[in-house]
């Protein structure tokens, strides 16, 4: 990974980008909703940590925790497949397999309407 900084904001265009996604700041976090739920967890931009996100994960869960740093969520949400990863340097994803990631934890919260909204794109990736 080249820049996680870089990465991260382009992660967030990515997840923006999405059918009916938005853009909301509860408890001080960046997330992307859709509809009233959160898709994708961005953190509060503390420069004391390393950028990073937390997703819902059915199918790359366990390809998501082993990912160097990578935990189940706190509060609870590990154990409903919430994944929290830490943009690094060395060993974190490439920006093409977080954007599979943060459209899996999507698909998985968002109403049918906008899944077929985005079934309905063209197949290409920013």
């Amino acid at each position: 990974m080249a820049d996680p900084k870089r990465t991260h904001r382009s992660a967030i265009r990515f997840a923006l980008g999405l059918p009916d996604a938005y853009e909301d700041h509860p408890w001080g976090e960046t997330v992307a909703k859709v509809g009233s739920k959160v898709f994708v967890f961005f953190g509060s931009g503390d420069a004391s940590t390393a950028p990073g996100m937390t997703l819902k994960l059915r199918e790359s869960n366990q390809a998501a925790l082993g990912v160097p740093g990578a935990a189940a969520a706190a509060y609870g949400l590990g154990k409903s497949g919430w994944v929290t990863i830490r943009l690094q340097s060395e060993g974190s994803p490439p920006l093409p397999v977080l954007q599979d990631w943060i459209e899996e934890s999507y698909r998985l919260v968002a109403p049918k309407r906008s899944v077929a909204a985005l079934d309905a794109r063209p197949a290409s990736r920013s």
